[in-house]
């Protein structure tokens, strides 16, 4: 029995248990084996003396390029390892497609998570060479951050959505609110307005949230490299800030 089909099984057999739909009930195998898997993995490299999250799975195709999963997590998260889905994906043909045709087709045609199936679809461009760590096909530059803080989501998007509790972990900072969705999400443009930002917000519960922050539109890579350490440190004050 192959792993995609174990997979399956498990799903039906929720379903089974719980009167879940397909997808509610994949969802949350999902969810609960990317956990697991993930905990493992933190578990494994501070037994081996690493840090939490640095080990990742190199890529063959393209020298220095790296995978940002271990095969484990990618597994539960999406249901199959790295090299069944640049497998699936060359048969496809998606070295020809575009980036946002890949991604769809990875959420649509294989139920995988709007978020996972955008970093399966990088993974893959990435390895085929169809573009540089951090680059956008069109050939700009993005750096993400991200941080899980122990307050609800309307304070944590109020953190950005107002300007006073912005300057406070932000300051000095050039932030144009182009639009938004309360509690979910802000498109904002950056400094002289030359790049953007994409935040989205996640509830994790009555009183823990998460934000995940995407700078697209970098010029170059040496910009990208400089600000992803500083909007690790900012989202890091944003944290300190909420939580005290």
């Amino acid at each position: 029995m192959t792993k995609q089909k174990s997979f399956k099984d498990r799903v039906r057999a929720r379903m089974d248990k719980t009167s879940e739909s397909y997808t509610t009930a994949r969802r949350q195998l999902l969810a609960k084996s990317a956990t697991d898997a993930a905990a493992t993995e933190a578990e494994a490299t501070a037994a081996a003396g690493a840090a939490p999250g640095s080990a990742t799975v190199p890529v063959v195709d393209v020298p220095g390029v790296k995978r940002p999963y271990s095969d484990a997590v990618i597994l539960a998260s999406t249901g199959r390892t790295w090299d069944e889905w640049f497998a699936v994906l060359d048969r496809w043909g998606a070295v020809e497609r575009p980036h946002t045709e890949i991604a769809r087709w990875v959420n649509q045609e294989h139920g995988v998570d709007g978020w996972w199936a955008q970093g399966v679809t990088v993974a893959y461009e990435q390895a085929r060479g169809l573009r540089a760590p951090g680059q956008r096909r069109g050939g700009h530059f993005e750096v993400n951050a991200s941080k899980t803080v122990a307050v609800p989501v309307d304070r944590l998007y109020e953190a950005f959505a107002d300007p006073a509790l912005r300057e406070r972990w932000l300051p000095g900072a050039t932030f144009e609110v182009r639009t938004a969705n309360p509690g979910k999400s802000i498109r904002a443009n950056w400094d002289d307005g030359s790049t953007r930002l994409v935040v989205n917000f996640t509830a994790r519960g009555d009183s823990k949230s998460q934000v995940a922050l995407v700078h697209e539109r970098i010029p170059d890579a040496e910009t990208a490299a400089e600000l992803k350490p500083w909007w690790r440190d900012r989202v890091a004050a944003l944290k300190r800030l909420l939580e005290t």
